[in-house]
């Protein structure tokens, strides 16, 4: 996959939120990049110091969670030999020389699924109100908290989301029920953001003005963060696994290039007035838009 679809999404979309689910190989399904070892590293310490906060599953998930583990390690062995090797009852890390063993994590298999890739994973289970948060391990949440998230279906996780009730509600239902195994779904959605940090704890819908960003630091102070999430069905538990995988690069490298920085003016200019508040880009969002526009100067203006 291409830089340009994986880091910049928004050269292809603006506006209202959608769907926008494309179809992926499932040789694609899992990226592993040149922080393969430091995120494996702040994931670690999360868990250590933050654990309740990062790792969260309802009773009775661990058939789930433990179909994800297997699922996943059996993929890593095999699309990435040089990395992962299956040994008894366990897997081997070959980049981090970790060795880890299944039956320490039992009680939560899924924990270990988190500790061996990049993505954060969440199992959504089918119930009577929809496809239910079960399971989870997410190191790098925006804006958002685990806990107040598990137990609830779809569309209570996504009441947030602009126009979520009445436009993709309905179309995300019925691609979780149709959504078949050996078809996974590939997605992006991106953000600009005001701190580098992968655990990023900040509410969203703040609207307070930030002074201290200004068009002449725009580009040092943002960060244009990607999550690249996918869904797959679990065959067993018949339960979806959802997959973030988060990038987060300095605003001035992204605009490095005219004519990104002239897409990216226009993606932000167009979004609707909820939307900039979901993503919290009201604090700086004339700041940020000048800086473009100067950025974006040598391209001709559409």
């Amino acid at each position: 996959m291409d830089r340009q679809a994986k880091r910049l999404p928004f050269m292809e979309k603006t506006g209202r939120p959608a769907i926008g689910l494309k179809a992926l190989s499932l040789e694609d399904w899992l990226d592993i990049d040149g922080e393969f070892e430091s995120q494996l590293r702040y994931k670690a310490g999360l868990l250590s110091r933050r654990y309740d906060d990062v790792f969260v599953a309802l009773p009775d998930t661990q058939a789930a969670q433990q179909e994800v583990l297997e699922l996943l390690s059996d993929h890593l062995v095999t699309h990435f030999p040089k990395i992962y090797r299956s040994i008894n009852e366990g897997i081997h890390n070959l980049r981090t020389q970790q060795t880890w063993s299944f039956a320490r994590f039992a009680e939560s298999p899924l924990d270990l699924a988190g500790r061996l890739v990049q993505e954060d994973l969440c199992i959504l289970l089918p119930g009577e109100t929809g496809y239910v948060l079960s399971a989870a391990s997410v190191c790098f949440p925006l804006r958002w908290r685990l806990q107040e998230k598990l137990g609830q279906p779809l569309g209570q996780i996504h009441q947030r989301v602009p126009d979520y009730g009445n436009r993709l509600e309905r179309p995300v239902d019925n691609v979780f029920d149709r959504l078949r195994q050996s078809f996974p779904g590939l997605r992006f959605n991106w953000s600009i953001v005001d701190s580098p940090d992968l655990f990023l704890e900040q509410e969203k819908l703040a609207t307070g003005f930030n002074g201290a960003i200004a068009p002449s630091n725009a580009g040092q102070r943002l960060w244009l963060r990607v999550e690249r999430q996918t869904l797959r069905r679990l065959p067993v538990s018949g339960g979806v696994l959802f997959t973030i995988r988060t990038y987060v690069d300095p605003l001035d490298q992204i605009t490095a290039d005219p004519k990104v920085a002239a897409q990216l003016f226009r993606a932000v200019q167009t979004l609707q007035p909820d939307m900039q508040v979901y993503k919290n880009l009201l604090p700086f969002r004339e700041a940020l838009l000048t800086y473009l526009d100067r950025c974006a100067v040598s391209t001709t203006k559409l």
